[in-house]
């Protein structure tokens, strides 16, 4: 490859990584409303699902919930594109609930500002992860994506920190487990 097209490619990577930089640190591109389909349940019943840390989080359909460390309890801090294409948020259209096992006062909404309900619990707004590709799957665990860390969050509604991951349905046993 010549000089001039070495410099053309590196000008083009440098151009990606600059996009993606400025999403992952709340630049300039962020939305108002979902340019992704977001995960939406009509009238969202959260459940749970055993780990190696214990019940952890999850949709109805058995799919782990995230909580985004830099969120507050009425604010969302996941609102780049790449942000909620990565981590789409639980949003629902009607007042969620709570199955077996979890506290009915700590599930809530935060208003997200395109205007959708955005599922909390225990003051964590919640997202599910695309690395997740099937029910039961936790590989967003303790990673630090798009800006912050993600954690899973026990039925107590705290974050759990310990790194691990279920990529089958054999369970791996973590070090040790840090809840918030």
């Amino acid at each position: 490859m010549s000089r001039a097209g070495r410099l053309v490619a590196g000008a083009a990577v440098l151009g990606v990584f600059a996009l993606l930089l400025s999403s992952c640190t709340g630049g300039a591109v962020t939305t108002s409303s979902f340019a992704v389909t977001p995960t939406t349940v009509r009238g969202v019943t959260l459940s749970t699902e055993q780990t190696p840390v214990g019940r952890v989080l999850a949709t109805p359909s058995g799919f782990t919930l995230y909580d985004f460390a830099p969120d507050t309890p009425t604010t969302s801090k996941c609102t780049t594109t790449l942000c909620v294409k990565l981590w789409p948020p639980l949003i629902t259209t009607s007042t969620p609930t709570v199955g077996r096992g979890l506290t009915p006062t700590l599930v809530g909404t935060i208003r997200r500002a395109g205007g959708q309900l955005q599922v909390t619990y225990g003051g964590h707004p919640l997202y599910t992860y695309l690395g997740d590709r099937r029910p039961g799957m936790i590989t967003g665990q303790a990673l630090l994506n798009v800006g912050g860390y993600w954690y899973v969050i026990a039925r107590t509604g705290k974050q759990v920190t310990t790194q691990f991951r279920v990529t089958r349905s054999a369970l791996r046993t973590p070090k040790a487990s840090t809840q918030r």
